[in-house]
């Protein structure tokens, strides 16, 4: 599952997530793109089961990107714990995602294939998503 092998800072505050995406919301390697709707914390389990959905959907032929990476720790005080006595452990790690971010790509499959496997992935994911191709998100 996907992680980071080391963080400036062990812990983080929540913070806010306003705003459209502005980086990453344009297809840039693939053909096809799978784009986020809603905002949300993508956490390394949901990204590694669309990943593996889409990889048995095309049978490894195509080339699949992954866009997003969980490089923000979320910490839970374990049940049955008073309050105070500091935060707690970092339990896993989520890739914040905002309206717009193209989270994976693939390339190498054709259309159809490409976008029933992006379906698929997307019923893995908790947001709301939507199949573009290179050419829907290119600037003008």
């Amino acid at each position: 599952m996907l992680s980071p092998k080391r963080v400036r800072h062990r812990k983080v505050q929540r913070g806010n997530m306003p705003g459209n995406a502005t980086r990453c919301n344009t297809v840039a390697f693939g053909e096809y793109g799978l784009v986020a709707l809603e905002r949300m914390w993508i956490t390394n389990r949901q990204i590694e089961a669309a990943r593996i959905a889409m990889n048995r959907h095309i049978k490894r032929g195509g080339k699949l990107w992954i866009r997003i990476y969980p490089d923000k720790p979320y910490s839970k005080k374990p049940a049955d714990t008073r309050m105070g006595k500091g935060k707690g452990a970092p339990e896993y790690w989520v890739a914040v995602v905002k309206p717009g971010t193209v989270m994976f790509e693939l390339g190498g499959v054709d259309k159809k294939l490409a976008e029933e496997a992006m379906r698929l992935a997307g019923s893995k994911l908790p947001i709301k998503t939507k199949i573009v191709d290179r050419s829907d998100l290119e600037l003008a």
